[in-house]
Protein backbone atom coordinates (compact mmCIF):
# COMPACT_ATOMS: atom_id res chain seq x y z
CA UNK A 1 0.00 0.00 0.00
CA UNK A 2 0.82 3.36 -1.05
CA UNK A 3 2.59 5.96 1.79
CA UNK A 4 3.00 8.45 -0.91
CA UNK A 5 1.02 11.92 -1.36
CA UNK A 6 -0.25 12.08 -4.95
CA UNK A 7 -1.74 15.86 -4.23
CA UNK A 8 1.56 16.98 -2.75
CA UNK A 9 3.54 19.84 -3.71
CA UNK A 10 6.94 17.67 -2.58
CA UNK A 11 7.73 15.06 -6.05
CA UNK A 12 6.79 11.75 -5.40
CA UNK A 13 10.43 10.48 -5.80
CA UNK A 14 11.20 12.72 -2.65
CA UNK A 15 8.79 11.67 -0.58
CA UNK A 16 9.75 7.92 -1.91
CA UNK A 17 13.30 8.95 -1.39
CA UNK A 18 12.07 9.57 2.64
CA UNK A 19 10.93 6.57 3.14
CA UNK A 20 13.62 4.63 1.74
CA UNK A 21 15.79 6.29 4.15
CA UNK A 22 13.63 6.02 7.15
CA UNK A 23 13.70 2.00 6.67
CA UNK A 24 17.97 2.40 6.13
CA UNK A 25 17.93 4.34 9.43
CA UNK A 26 15.56 1.91 11.28
CA UNK A 27 17.70 -0.76 10.17
CA UNK A 28 15.04 -2.71 7.99
CA UNK A 29 17.59 -2.72 5.07
CA UNK A 30 21.44 -3.17 6.78
CA UNK A 31 24.58 -2.17 5.13
CA UNK A 32 26.07 -4.74 2.39
CA UNK A 33 22.34 -6.27 1.99
CA UNK A 34 20.25 -5.06 -1.16
CA UNK A 35 17.19 -3.52 -1.76
CA UNK A 36 14.13 -4.83 -3.12
CA UNK A 37 13.93 -4.70 -7.04
CA UNK A 38 12.85 -1.35 -9.21
CA UNK A 39 10.05 -3.43 -10.45
CA UNK A 40 9.17 -4.34 -6.21
CA UNK A 41 9.28 -1.08 -4.97
CA UNK A 42 7.14 0.40 -7.46
CA UNK A 43 4.43 -2.09 -7.14
CA UNK A 44 4.50 -1.63 -3.43
CA UNK A 45 4.25 2.00 -3.79
CA UNK A 46 1.99 2.27 -6.52
CA UNK A 47 4.19 4.53 -8.89
CA UNK A 48 6.25 4.56 -12.20
CA UNK A 49 9.83 2.43 -12.08
CA UNK A 50 11.08 5.35 -13.27
CA UNK A 51 10.01 7.44 -9.81
CA UNK A 52 11.77 4.67 -7.75
CA UNK A 53 14.66 4.76 -10.54
CA UNK A 54 15.15 8.66 -9.42
CA UNK A 55 14.42 7.85 -5.57
CA UNK A 56 17.55 4.95 -5.30
CA UNK A 57 19.55 7.47 -7.45
CA UNK A 58 18.89 10.14 -4.72
CA UNK A 59 19.93 7.68 -2.20
CA UNK A 60 23.00 6.67 -4.17
CA UNK A 61 24.16 10.35 -4.46
CA UNK A 62 24.23 10.82 -0.35
CA UNK A 63 26.35 7.63 -0.02
CA UNK A 64 23.68 5.40 1.19
CA UNK A 65 23.23 2.80 -1.98
CA UNK A 66 25.53 1.63 -4.17
CA UNK A 67 24.88 -0.41 -7.46
CA UNK A 68 26.82 -3.74 -7.53
CA UNK A 69 26.98 -5.19 -10.75
CA UNK A 70 25.13 -9.19 -10.57
CA UNK A 71 23.61 -7.82 -7.12
CA UNK A 72 21.01 -5.41 -7.38
CA UNK A 73 21.38 -1.91 -5.00
CA UNK A 74 23.20 -2.60 -2.29
CA UNK A 75 22.84 -0.30 1.28
CA UNK A 76 26.47 0.77 1.89
CA UNK A 77 26.01 2.43 5.40
CA UNK A 78 23.16 3.27 8.14
CA UNK A 79 21.73 6.59 7.80
CA UNK A 80 23.17 8.71 10.21
CA UNK A 81 20.59 9.60 13.46
CA UNK A 82 19.36 12.83 13.51
CA UNK A 83 21.69 15.93 14.61
CA UNK A 84 20.11 17.26 18.28
CA UNK A 85 19.64 20.59 18.71
CA UNK A 86 19.35 21.21 22.52
CA UNK A 87 16.93 24.18 23.44
CA UNK A 88 17.79 25.66 26.75
CA UNK A 89 15.54 28.00 28.08
CA UNK A 90 18.43 30.84 29.65
CA UNK A 91 18.04 33.44 26.80
CA UNK A 92 22.36 33.85 26.98
CA UNK A 93 22.36 29.58 25.90
CA UNK A 94 20.21 30.25 24.01
CA UNK A 95 21.96 33.14 22.47
CA UNK A 96 25.13 30.32 22.20
CA UNK A 97 22.89 28.16 20.27
CA UNK A 98 22.55 30.05 17.82
CA UNK A 99 25.95 31.36 17.55
CA UNK A 100 27.40 27.97 16.82
CA UNK A 101 25.09 27.16 13.79
CA UNK A 102 24.75 28.66 10.76
CA UNK A 103 21.90 31.01 8.77
CA UNK A 104 20.93 31.64 5.53
CA UNK A 105 19.19 34.06 4.60
CA UNK A 106 15.71 33.94 2.65
CA UNK A 107 13.79 37.25 2.69
CA UNK A 108 14.84 40.64 3.75
CA UNK A 109 12.54 43.48 4.13
CA UNK A 110 12.85 46.64 5.80
CA UNK A 111 9.11 47.50 4.76
CA UNK A 112 7.47 44.42 5.70
CA UNK A 113 5.56 45.94 8.38
CA UNK A 114 4.91 44.96 12.36
CA UNK A 115 5.03 41.36 14.31
CA UNK A 116 1.85 39.66 14.22
CA UNK A 117 2.52 40.12 18.37
CA UNK A 118 -0.37 39.58 20.44
CA UNK A 119 -2.17 42.39 22.14
CA UNK A 120 -0.74 41.55 25.50
CA UNK A 121 3.18 40.92 24.40
CA UNK A 122 4.17 44.13 24.46
CA UNK A 123 3.75 47.93 22.67
CA UNK A 124 4.51 47.64 18.89
CA UNK A 125 7.48 50.14 17.81
CA UNK A 126 6.96 52.63 14.86
CA UNK A 127 8.99 50.01 12.33
CA UNK A 128 10.46 46.76 12.09
CA UNK A 129 13.06 45.04 9.52
CA UNK A 130 11.86 41.39 8.73
CA UNK A 131 13.95 38.32 7.99
CA UNK A 132 13.48 35.19 7.37
CA UNK A 133 16.32 32.70 7.82
CA UNK A 134 17.20 28.91 7.14
CA UNK A 135 19.20 27.78 10.05
CA UNK A 136 21.57 24.48 9.61
CA UNK A 137 23.91 22.72 12.11
CA UNK A 138 26.33 20.52 10.04
CA UNK A 139 25.23 21.68 6.79
CA UNK A 140 21.93 20.12 7.72
CA UNK A 141 18.72 22.32 8.55
CA UNK A 142 17.12 22.70 11.34
CA UNK A 143 15.32 25.29 11.85
CA UNK A 144 13.04 28.23 10.18
CA UNK A 145 12.79 31.33 11.55
CA UNK A 146 10.61 34.44 10.69
CA UNK A 147 11.20 37.64 12.32
CA UNK A 148 10.79 41.30 13.06
CA UNK A 149 13.64 43.57 14.42
CA UNK A 150 12.92 47.39 15.38
CA UNK A 151 13.97 49.23 12.85
CA UNK A 152 15.92 51.29 15.20
CA UNK A 153 17.82 48.77 17.14
CA UNK A 154 18.99 47.19 13.29
CA UNK A 155 19.89 50.65 11.93
CA UNK A 156 22.86 50.56 14.83
CA UNK A 157 24.49 47.34 13.58
CA UNK A 158 22.60 46.40 9.76
CA UNK A 159 26.14 44.26 8.72
CA UNK A 160 26.07 42.31 11.63
CA UNK A 161 22.07 41.95 11.87
CA UNK A 162 22.23 40.50 8.16
CA UNK A 163 25.31 38.59 8.45
CA UNK A 164 24.90 37.27 12.13
CA UNK A 165 22.38 35.50 14.38
CA UNK A 166 20.22 38.19 15.55
CA UNK A 167 20.26 36.90 19.14
CA UNK A 168 23.90 36.99 19.86
CA UNK A 169 24.08 40.26 17.87
CA UNK A 170 21.46 41.87 20.14
CA UNK A 171 22.94 40.13 23.31
CA UNK A 172 26.52 42.13 22.34
CA UNK A 173 24.90 45.09 22.59
CA UNK A 174 25.21 47.22 25.50
CA UNK A 175 23.07 50.36 23.80
CA UNK A 176 19.98 47.48 24.37
CA UNK A 177 18.81 46.15 27.46
CA UNK A 178 15.88 43.05 27.35
CA UNK A 179 13.96 43.23 30.24
CA UNK A 180 11.60 40.16 29.62
CA UNK A 181 12.14 37.46 27.12
CA UNK A 182 9.45 34.62 26.52
CA UNK A 183 8.55 32.32 24.22
CA UNK A 184 5.63 29.86 23.69
CA UNK A 185 6.00 26.60 22.24
CA UNK A 186 3.48 24.22 20.40
CA UNK A 187 3.33 20.94 18.09
CA UNK A 188 2.21 20.69 15.10
CA UNK A 189 3.13 19.46 11.54
CA UNK A 190 5.09 20.85 8.55
CA UNK A 191 3.26 22.41 5.51
CA UNK A 192 4.27 22.03 2.08
CA UNK A 193 7.24 25.08 2.65
CA UNK A 194 8.55 24.08 5.69
CA UNK A 195 8.67 20.71 4.61
CA UNK A 196 11.21 21.82 1.77
CA UNK A 197 13.10 23.93 3.83
CA UNK A 198 13.66 21.42 6.26
CA UNK A 199 13.89 18.51 4.14
CA UNK A 200 11.44 16.60 5.40
CA UNK A 201 8.04 14.85 4.69
CA UNK A 202 4.94 17.13 5.25
CA UNK A 203 2.87 16.37 7.51
CA UNK A 204 6.26 15.09 9.47
CA UNK A 205 6.22 17.00 13.52
CA UNK A 206 7.67 19.76 13.41
CA UNK A 207 7.93 22.37 17.36
CA UNK A 208 6.94 26.03 16.40
CA UNK A 209 7.91 28.71 18.96
CA UNK A 210 6.88 32.17 19.10
CA UNK A 211 9.60 34.38 21.05
CA UNK A 212 9.11 37.83 22.17
CA UNK A 213 11.53 40.52 23.80
CA UNK A 214 11.02 44.14 25.39
CA UNK A 215 12.17 46.47 27.02
CA UNK A 216 11.54 47.80 30.45
CA UNK A 217 8.74 50.32 28.64
CA UNK A 218 7.35 46.75 27.23
CA UNK A 219 8.16 48.16 23.65
CA UNK A 220 8.66 44.93 21.32
CA UNK A 221 12.01 44.95 20.21
CA UNK A 222 12.03 41.55 18.77
CA UNK A 223 9.49 39.13 17.83
CA UNK A 224 10.07 35.93 15.83
CA UNK A 225 8.17 32.73 14.74
CA UNK A 226 10.07 29.62 14.83
CA UNK A 227 9.71 26.03 13.20
CA UNK A 228 11.58 23.67 14.20
CA UNK A 229 12.80 20.24 12.74
CA UNK A 230 10.55 17.38 15.86
CA UNK A 231 13.14 15.06 15.26
CA UNK A 232 16.42 17.07 15.87
CA UNK A 233 15.76 19.21 18.85
CA UNK A 234 15.62 18.46 22.51
CA UNK A 235 14.09 20.82 25.04
CA UNK A 236 16.11 20.77 28.26
CA UNK A 237 13.80 22.21 31.56
CA UNK A 238 14.68 22.67 34.68
CA UNK A 239 11.85 22.22 37.03
CA UNK A 240 11.88 24.54 40.57
CA UNK A 241 11.25 22.34 43.62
Amino acid sequence: MSNLTQDSPIPLYLQLADILRDRIGKREWLPGTCIPTLETLAAEFQVARITVRQAVQLLTKEGLLAPRRGLGTVVTRAAESPNTVVMQTSLRSLAAMYESTSAEMLTFDESHGKPPAAADAGTLGDSYVFMRRQHFTEGQPYAVISLYLLQDIFQRAPEKFRSRAVIPTLMEMKSVRIERARQTMSIGSADAEAARLLRVRAGSPVVNVTRVFVDKKGLILYYADVTYRGDWVRWEIELQP
